[in-house]
């Protein structure tokens, strides 16, 4: 038994939807040609020309072929093409992002003006509509963004977007930012996770490479090496150089956890217990002070300032 067209027409069943479509206040231009549809149902009036010239994806979009309409069963009539949207009759375009995501790039492209951008997560559903849609403008006004309060403030969320879109200056001012962080511990362990391999392979290359560098020097004349001979400066007898060594690990730890070395050179060397216990320490045979506490942390302030600072 044949069924007709009509017949399964009111077969189907649409859901009702939970939300009804809305217009958005600052894209309800009359003249526009193009609806934009959210995820959630938000409508975006934009004039067809404005997305052409800012994004690859909508240019490519429109200068495919329009479909072609025909009514079934007309056998012999001709097919017409579609007519080309206008203001009375525009065309909808669903988008995946959702209306706040696709709002402030739309605002980017048009010359709207734009709130300031407080979130990572914002940051990055732009950047991925920029990249998906291939729209150049808001990438770069996000580049010039993440440099600022409080974006600024998330070295490894800026150095992961950095990394991802190849902002070489960027990346290597976050690189120096990270330096006050901890890239061990879980929460950082977390995000480093989110970096690009070889990227992230890099800023661990640079928060070690300091560690490194700091534990060599510390081993190089004129600081006491773990192979010298334990003798006093002063008088030549043999004496016990532990405090220096309990100071020396506790300046590596340090640097392992804070490769920035600011806790070691503003706070460790003068409050440490260490480094008290090192600046007390007295020579057995001739009582005199074995550590010039001075030159000794001018020799370590310079070793931590020559070290490198970003990727």
């Amino acid at each position: 038994m044949e069924t007709s067209c009509a017949d399964d027409a009111s077969t189907v069943v649409v859901s009702p939807s939970k939300r009804e479509p809305s217009v958005h206040p600052a894209f309800d231009s009359p003249e526009a040609d193009i609806i934009i549809v959210s995820r959630d149902l938000t409508c975006f009036r934009v004039h067809s020309f404005t997305l052409k010239t800012t994004s690859g994806w909508f240019r490519s979009l429109f200068t495919l072929p329009r479909p072609v309409s025909s009514c079934p069963g007309d056998f012999g009539t001709p097919s017409k093409a579609t007519p080309a949207p206008t203001a009375s009759t525009p065309e909808t375009i669903h988008l995946d992002e959702d209306a706040e995501t696709l709002e402030i790039v739309l605002r980017m492209i048009s010359g709207l003006p734009i709130t300031p951008i407080t979130s990572y997560d914002t940051i990055d559903a732009i950047l991925y509509a920029s990249e998906k849609y291939d729209m150049p403008g808001p990438a770069s006004l996000v580049r010039i963004a993440v440099l600022t309060p409080p974006l600024a403030d998330q070295p490894l969320r800026l150095y992961s977007s950095s990394s991802r879109f190849g902002w070489i200056e960027e990346a290597r001012v976050a690189s120096e930012r990270t330096l006050a962080l901890d890239l061990w511990s879980e929460e950082n362990w977390r995000m480093l996770r989110r970096v690009d391999g070889p990227a992230a392979l890099d800023l661990l290359k640079l928060h070690r490479s300091r560690r490194e560098q700091v534990r060599k020097r510390l081993e190089e004349y004129p600081f006491v090496s773990c192979s010298a001979d334990a003798l006093c400066a002063r008088c030549r007898k043999p004496t016990d150089h532990r405090t220096w060594r309990e100071l020396k690990y506790k300046i590596l730890m340090e640097m392992d956890a804070r490769p920035l070395g600011d806790t070691v050179l503003n706070v460790g060397l003068q409050e440490w217990p260490e480094a008290k216990a090192c600046w007390e320490a007295l020579c057995d045979a001739c009582k005199s002070v074995i550590y010039d506490k001075t030159e000794t942390v001018r020799l370590i302030r310079d070793c931590i300032d020559s070290l490198p600072k970003t990727i």
